[in-house]
């Protein structure tokens, strides 16, 4: 579960890149745009621009480059033609990418147009629940420490966090060791190490934990038809804290 130096390097060659997709992202005009065309767009860039591999597609047989879910969807939500993002929308895209042999994962949920602000808090309150988690990342420390931090904090703003599915180690394969959950007990599980490289990938529920896969079999969406969010990024454990592989730019301050 632990990668050496040179390893954790050539992963953040990857953030890095993946970062930028997500500053290309950033620059878009999404309203409009239906999410097969952002998908498409993206994949353009990872390939064309950055030189990578969009790692999601063809895993599990998935057939795109990122996953986009809108709304009540709580994850694996799949692009398409006739799904195009509406003023007052949120959506989540989580994308990943291989460079040098090494994956890279990272998601964002962002505010299409003139989003209603009890959608805006929640967004909100999921991005602060992941730095949370991060920040409470450093050797020695316990996974359980990891998803306490999530968790107080989603509950502090009156949300509920989705337990169907986890962060996950990282590295030359997709989803690695150890699952890293998003709810937990202080000083319990796995002792952190250095070298560990996973995600943290928090998704809050406006309402019940509760979520269903639709009939397509990758969609997942929120029981009682409420908003979800997501963020996540991919973490490695220093000599002395955490370090952001995909930190974006505007998050300086952030990861201070």
């Amino acid at each position: 579960m632990t990668k050496t130096p040179a390893e954790v390097e050539l992963m953040a060659d990857a953030g890095r890149l993946l970062a930028s997709v997500f500053a290309h992202l950033d620059a878009l005009p999404l309203a409009g745009l239906s999410t097969l065309q952002v998908n498409d767009l993206v994949e353009a860039f990872i390939v064309g621009r950055l030189g990578a591999r969009p790692a999601s597609k063809g895993q599990y047989g998935y057939g795109f480059v990122l996953n986009s879910s809108c709304n009540e969807v709580v994850c694996h939500g799949v692009p398409s033609a006739d799904e195009v993002l509406r003023d007052g929308d949120i959506v989540n895209f989580d994308i990943t990418l291989e460079k040098h042999g090494f994956i890279a994962d990272s998601s964002k949920t962002y505010l299409i147009g003139d989003v209603a602000p009890v959608a805006r808090r929640l967004v909100r309150a999921t991005y602060e629940a992941m730095w949370q988690g991060i920040r409470a990342v450093r050797p020695g420390a316990k996974l359980g420490d990891i998803g306490h931090a999530v968790e107080r904090h989603a509950k502090r703003n009156g949300y509920s966090v989705v337990r169907d599915y986890c962060g996950h180690g990282i590295g030359r394969e997709m989803h690695e060791a150890p699952q890293v959950l998003h709810f937990g007990r202080p000083g319990t599980g796995l002792t952190l190490r250095e070298g560990m490289v996973f995600t943290i990938e928090p998704m809050l529920n406006q309402g019940r934990r509760a979520v269903r896969t639709e009939d397509d079999g990758w969609t997942v969406v929120t029981s009682d038809g409420k908003l979800s969010a997501q963020f996540e990024h991919t973490v490695a454990v220093t000599r002395d804290g955490v370090r952001v592989l995909t930190l974006r730019p505007e998050e300086g301050r952030a990861a201070a």
